[in-house]
């Protein structure tokens, strides 16, 4: 959960620190994702409602049509002239003038409907919206791109790619949820719509053959035909001219009278005819390139290695630390080194559960989408989607102890202006932050007009840990450190995301240097990125130099502290401080 690049498959929690508020949608929150779950089971309720009345109202028109029926059986099974009496001819005028009438035009299924709707719009307003919906759209895409996830696979509901040749499952999760054929339309027409027909193509595909097995229901947007329309124009659309032929005439098999398909076709035929070369194949299909991320491949090696890079080092030792701090001698701090450059420390027990539990619920109410500089000013980016609030030291009793818990452990002054408050972080569906500094890197950002400076440092803390996914990678470094609960016993060089593991990076001089003087030098520094979460719901909270900024939340066991030096890191629960010979920290996601 700590790194510049933040992708997740499941929902993490971080602490960071940042200024500013930006309306906060949905999909970039687990925690508000799991909110809108309990809306639906207020709608389950309603709809349970709604068909006791809807069984009630059918079983008393079941029961008028057995009473007709009956009645016609029997003046059937009798002579003509039954008809004729006066009991018979009196109800049957009846029935017909008043009785049928009142079946036919009875308003009680249009109240029951009017129920339903009217239960549905008092809770509407804290509904997902239609960005919500291209939001986990865009995750899922996001989540099989970096974790090489195969599009049928996530269709049946599991996370699977494939390795030397097998195919594995990377997650498990607890529940199988499969995708229907109108989920995984949904997902194509979003790529389709910006474009991306890599991504639409491969989701299109596997609607239609959903589609052949599922029917349509009432509550699909899409169906087959839909889909085979939009999978022909997107093949169209990267040359494969002959295949869009071949799927435009299956769709007039569907839709025969389509004229504009017939045009279609026609057109395709031309082309054929003029170019018989535009007879190309799935290689046409190619990844969109990413407008901001320029070491994508880097990072997703990072993210599916899981740490695998950490070698056994003789170098990389494990010790109780007391900074020189007289108020950590009765009860040192377990000091992991995980890594030298960058300098990379999991420090074990740092916090409690109890604790950052306190740190989760007071940072509820406050947490907005989290936004990335933009020159003088701030905005929401796609490279970076979760949530976050800021915790001053009066926020909760826990804040402050744990500050303090901070100086004693760094040596640094956390407090304003020298920290910026803890920042806390809460990923969304497909959540990440994409390698970056936490420092300025430009001689003409804002923040050199800022009494504090630049950044020195970041503390960051893991509140909660993830089931799959949410390593913390170092790009330059090629580390990466996962954010999952490990059995860790003595010295090892492996990391352990424990309930409050925190991260440390001071940043050297070289660090502050500008993008490109820092690039010149790789080993002075490395880009931080938080890979995209998997399962579970993960915090952060983070801490920085002259800011104080803090990372993930990781309450899987005792609590940890992953102090990096010389790197660059995302969420994270900590601070960032603006003097200390600290180096740039990374983090796992």
């Amino acid at each position: 959960m700590w790194i510049k690049l933040i992708l997740r498959l499941l929902s993490p929690w971080f602490i960071i620190s940042i200024a500013g508020k930006t309306v906060a949608e949905m999909y970039t929150s687990v925690l508000s994702v799991k909110q809108s779950a309990l809306s639906e089971t207020q709608l389950i309720d309603h709809l349970r409602t709604y068909i006791d009345s809807e069984i009630q109202r059918l079983e008393d028109v079941k029961r008028f049509y057995l009473k007709v029926s009956e009645f016609h059986d029997k003046i059937h099974n009798e002579q003509a002239g039954s008809v004729a009496s006066p009991l018979v001819a009196f109800t049957l005028i009846k029935r017909l003038q008043s009785e049928w009438p009142n079946v036919v035009y009875n308003s009680k299924a249009k109240e029951n409907l009017q129920a339903l709707r009217a239960s549905y719009e008092s809770v509407e307003g804290g509904l997902p919206r239609q960005e919500d919906l291209r939001g986990a759209a865009h995750a899922l895409m996001r989540l099989q791109d970096v974790y090489a996830l195969h599009v049928e696979g996530l269709a049946k509901g599991h996370f699977q790619r494939t390795s030397n040749g097998n195919t594995v499952d990377i997650y498990k999760p607890p529940v199988i949820v499969p995708l229907s054929a109108d989920d995984c339309f949904v997902v194509g027409k979003v790529a389709y719509e910006v474009e991306d027909y890599y991504h639409a193509v491969c989701w299109l595909e596997e609607a239609v053959r959903l589609f052949g097995i599922d029917n349509r229901n009432l509550e699909y947007d899409g169906s087959v035909e839909e889909a085979l329309d939009h999978l022909a124009f997107a093949h169209y659309k990267t040359g494969n001219i002959s295949l869009a032929l071949s799927i435009s005439m299956e769709l007039l098999r569907h839709d025969p009278s389509n004229q504009r398909v017939l045009l279609n076709i026609e057109k395709y035929k031309k082309l054929l005819a003029a170019n018989p070369r535009a007879v190309s194949s799935g290689s046409l299909l190619k990844r969109p390139r990413s407008t901001y991320l320029r070491t994508r491949d880097t990072y997703e090696r990072l993210c599916q290695t899981q740490g695998s890079q950490l070698y056994e080092d003789p170098q990389l030792s494990c010790d109780y630390f007391t900074n020189g701090s007289p108020g950590l001698l009765l009860q040192p701090v377990r000091r992991e080194v995980l890594s030298l450059l960058p300098y990379v420390v999991l420090f074990h027990d740092f916090i409690v559960g109890k604790e950052a539990q306190s740190i989760r619920d007071s940072a509820v109410p406050g947490l907005r989408r989290s936004v990335v500089a933009s020159g003088e000013n701030q905005t929401s980016a796609d490279y970076r989607i979760s949530q976050s609030a800021w915790l001053k030291d009066s926020a909760h009793p826990t804040v402050a102890k744990v500050n303090r818990r901070i100086t004693l452990l760094t040596g640094l002054n956390v407090q304003s202006p020298y920290g910026e408050h803890l920042q806390v972080v809460n990923y969304g569906i497909g959540g990440h932050y994409e390698p970056h500094f936490d420092h300025a890197t430009s001689k003409s950002s804002p923040l050199y007009r800022l009494n504090s400076g630049n950044r020195m440092a970041t503390f960051m803390i893991y509140l909660s840990s993830v089931e799959a996914g949410g390593s913390t990678a170092f790009i330059y470094a090629n580390l990466s450190i996962p954010a999952v609960e490990w059995q860790i016993s003595g010295c090892t060089s492996t990391a352990r995301s424990s309930s409050g593991a925190a991260v440390t990076i001071p940043m050297s001089n070289e660090s502050l240097q500008d993008q490109k003087e820092c690039k010149s030098h790789p080993a002075q520094w490395s880009g931080r990125e938080h890979s995209p979460i998997l399962g579970s719901s993960s915090w952060e909270r983070e801490g920085r130099g002259h800011q104080l900024c803090q990372g993930n939340w990781g309450c899987s066991g005792g609590g940890g502290v992953l102090a990096g030096l010389g790197a660059e890191q995302h969420a994270c629960v900590g601070q960032a401080f603006g003097s200390g010979p600290w180096r740039q920290r990374t983090r796992p996601l």
